[in-house]
Parts: C-alpha cells; structure tokens; sequence
C-alpha cells in the first residue's frame, strides 16, 4: 500500500497532486486524501494583540453602522419606551406606580437622611433630582432609586469619623460623596466594568448586609429609648452605651415606636402575601408617620422628639465643596459603587427579565452615575436602587420610566407644599421605617440545599463575613478590610468551578 505523507518537502508534491485531482486512488485501498502541512507561524498568527486589535476593530464596525436612531436610543435610553408609548394602555398603571412609589418615599426618605446623619431635608432632596435624571439615562422601566438605609449607613460611618454631624462640613462632605460616587460609577458604565458582578458570591453579600441590619437597627435605638446613644463607630460601645442609659428610659417613645414598628411590619406582611392587600406595602411608612404625628398632636408627650423644622422649596443649583477631603472620600465611595453594582444592576436585570426586555448593565451603572453626579449639584448625598421601592413600582404594574418621573413630581410637590405639615413628625415613627425597612436585609444564614457541601463552604463564608462585619464594620479600617473579603472571595470563584451567572441571586432587600 503506498502511502502519502504530508510534510514541508512535500509541498510541491501536495500542490500539483490536487491540481490534477483532489483524490489519490490506488488498487485495492481507500483512497487518501493529500493534505499540505500547516506551518506553525501560520496557525499562530492570531495574537494578542491582533486579538485586541480585531476587537476594536469590530466595535468601530458597530458605531459606523449605527443607524441615528440606535445613536439617540445608546444615548438617551429613555427614547426606547417614549417611541412606543401607549397612552391608553400604559398611562394609568404608570401613574398609579408612581404615585404609590412617591408616598412611599416621602417618609422613607426622611429616615434614611436621618440614619445618614443628615437634616431630613436632604433626603427629599436626594429623592428629587436624581429621579428625573435617571428616567433620562436609566435604562431599566421599573427601577426605582433614591436614599436607601445602607447607602445611609456607609455614609455616616465615614463622614462621623472626619466631622460632627451638627458641622456644615458634614453636610458638603455628603454631597461631596455623591458627585465621586457618580463618577466612579459612570467611568465604570464606560468602561464595560458591569460584569464584575459575578466574582462576589452570595454567601458574602449575605453576611455584609446582614451585619449592616443589625448596625442600622441600633442606630435607632436611641430614638426608642427616649435617651442619647453615644456616636460610636464600633458595635460594642454602641451596645455599651445604650446598657449604661437604661436609667434614662422613657416609656412614651418607646410605646409609640413599637406600635408604629408592629403596624409597618404587619402591613408589610400582608402586602406580601396577599396580592388583593398589596398596597398596604406601600402605605406603610406614610401610615406610620400618619398615626405618629396623631398621637403627638392628641396627648403632646413632652419626651418624644419631633423632626422640627424643615426647609421650604425645591434645591438651588450649587456647586459640592470640600474637595481637600476627597481622598480620605475614595475608599466609601468605591464600596458604594459596589453597592450600586450588587443592588441596582441585580434588581434592574430581574424587573427586566420579567417585563420582557434587554437591559445593558454597563449602561444602568452609566445612568445611575449620572443621577448622583447632577444630584450633587443640587444637595443630593449618595442614592442607588431600592429594592422595596422597585417591587412596590413592579407590583403597581409600572410599564416605563414615566413612573419615575410620576414620582418625581410627587417629590417635588412635597417640597413646595407639605415640608411644615412634617415639622411635627416625631421622630421615633421614622426610626420606626428604618427598622421595618431593613428587616429585610437580614438573610436566611443557615440555610442548606442538596449539594451540602456547597452549602457549608456557603455557610462558612456568611458566617465569616457576618461575625467580621459585625465587629469591624463601624470601625475606621471597615473599607479595607470589605474590600479584603470580597478580594479574597474573587480569588475563590476564580479557582472554583462555580461562578455565579445567576443575577437573581445577587438582589438585595436593602429595605
């Protein structure tokens, strides 16, 4: 049998042997195929760089065949749902989303800026702006951003540690954050940095806001107890400092805020599993607020504190201050922008998911900077996605950004025209919304599936975080050592097998 071998010396042999026929047939054997050996600087021309470069090459491509409407829709995401407006279908449910959002965000916003260490008036502020910017550049229909308690809690850890929170400076430093804040996250959005989001397990993000839960909920202790809590940025002379004023006790706030509390969470449970009583979820907080200031106007107990005065008007058009500080800003204002990358981009892929259309999440974060760094130009501090909001915007049957802007107008109306009905609000109904509110950060820790071992490790980690969290999380290293676990917890999903793809499981009840 005689056989042809494909080899460099062969060449000229291979060439004119498929010039005259692409088969050698011989007698009594199959016939074989001559094929021409492949040198290796042929097979490897694909480089690197030649990689890099095919890949620029093919987005220049992209931008040169985009049509002006694909332009203005990359732009401007809003044009998508404008183009395609139905009136008669999509207007009323919109305007009900937004109004019931608007009602929930008045009270909650309040209470956020105070757990933010911040006048109320802030948190109205940072519920007004930024909205209207993100339904321009947000490219998810039923997200719904403002203040939100763990954005409010990162905030008054590291601003209570450069000043007092009574200091103009600390007010700037907030709006500050907000301006770096939304630059981080644009430049993110920018660069394509969107997909980071599959490096940081769940097990991590669980035990960090369940951490966060129970800081937040001690927070607003005081307001309870009817007596100061020292400003501590540790846990422990926190729970130190509320043992050691047990004397001081007072019975009124206390009452008034369980009541309040028993109210907002019962509420809230029937919202969620009933879908005929949905709405108490978003009547919640306006209800609290509502039979608090009652009992303060009916019995004027003199040991429950009331918000007090609060500016009237919409924000004026003011450039942030206080850039010496900048640098000791960056670290809080990276993790932030963590935040808004697990929080918002998670909640906007699943509400997306659901109402049936794409969502660029390089594009959301890009949206999401945007609103914070015009909101910092009107006194807004920092906002993100929140989770509650957003399900109350779902659930209302939200069809596009237009709900948003509904909610925005209900903002501003609160501005011009309600801030002196809220000067009687006390203040333990808002510490009531904040608690109720974070409720649900706290996750099911000890929770198992069928791949027990997964599930231990799954333990093992939240365990960590949790306990770590708990302990450091007020201390003045906490951005270093979030940042530790959560580089130590990328390096595991590199080496593991296991990287979480799912977006669901990132969302966070951060309310």
């Amino acid at each position: 049998m005689e056989i042809t071998y494909a080899s460099p010396s062969s060449q000229n042999l291979s060439s004119s042997s498929q010039r005259s026929s692409s088969y050698v047939s011989m007698p009594a054997a199959r016939p074989v195929k001559v094929i021409p050996l492949q040198h290796p600087e042929t097979t490897s021309s694909c480089s690197a760089a030649s990689s890099f470069g095919a890949l620029v090459s093919k987005r220049i491509g992209n931008f040169k065949r985009m049509t002006w409407i694909q332009w203005i829709e990359t732009l401007l995401p809003c044009s998508r749902w404008i183009r395609t407006y139905k009136w008669r279908e999509y207007f009323q449910v919109d305007l009900m989303a937004g109004t019931t959002v608007g009602i929930m965000l008045v009270p909650q916003a309040m209470s956020y800026a105070k757990l933010a260490g911040l006048q109320p008036i802030y948190g109205l502020y940072s519920g007004f702006v930024p909205i209207f910017v993100y339904a321009i550049f947000g490219s998810s229909r039923q997200l719904a951003i403002g203040p939100v308690a763990l954005v409010s809690l990162l905030v008054s850890n590291v601003l209570g540690g450069i000043a007092d929170s009574s200091d103009e400076l600390y007010t700037e430093l907030a709006i500050l954050l907000a301006l770096m804040v939304g630059i981080f996250e644009s430049i993110m959005g920018l660069l394509r940095l969107g997909w980071l989001i599959r490096f940081i397990s769940h097990a991590v993000i669980s035990g960090f806001t369940t951490a966060s839960a129970i800081v937040i909920a001690l927070s607003q202790a005081k307001y309870f107890l009817g007596y100061d809590v020292a400003r501590s940025s540790k846990i422990v002379p926190l729970i130190k400092s509320i043992i050691l004023g047990a004397d001081k006790f007072s019975w009124p706030p206390f009452l008034v805020g369980s009541i309040i509390l028993a109210i907002l969470l019962i509420m809230k449970q029937l919202g969620k599993s009933r879908k005929y009583l949905r709405f108490l979820r978003a009547a919640g907080p306006l209800t609290g607020v509502v039979l608090g200031t009652t009992i303060v106007k009916i019995y004027h107990p003199p040991s429950i504190t009331l918000v007090g005065d609060i500016p009237q008007g919409l924000p004026n058009f003011s450039i942030p201050k206080s850039f010496e500080c900048a640098m000791s800003l960056i670290p809080t204002a990276i993790l932030i922008t963590g935040v808004a990358i697990l929080e918002s981009v998670g909640i906007a892929k699943a509400l997306a998911a659901k109402n049936g259309y794409e969502l660029d999440s390089n594009q959301e974060l890009f949206g999401l900077g945007v609103a914070n760094i015009l909101g910092s130009f009107f006194s807004a501090y920092p906002t993100t996605g929140s989770f509650s909001r957003s399900a109350v915007n779902h659930e209302s049957g939200a069809k596009t950004g237009l709900s948003g802007v509904i909610t925005g107008i209900i903002m501003a109306c609160a501005l011009l025209f309600m801030t002196p009905l809220f000067e009687h609000i006390p203040q333990c109904a808002l510490a009531a919304i904040v608690v109720s509110a974070v409720m649900g950060l706290i996750k099911r820790i000890f929770c198992f599936g069928p791949l027990l071992a997964l599930q231990l490790y799954s333990l093992v980690l939240r365990l960590a975080s949790l306990l770590g969290l708990v302990l450091h999380l007020l201390s003045s290293f906490m951005s270093q050592q979030i940042l530790i676990l959560l580089s130590w917890d990328v390096f595991q999903a590199l080496l593991s097998t296991e990287t979480l793809s799912n977006t669901q499981k990132h969302i966070l009840t951060t309310e």
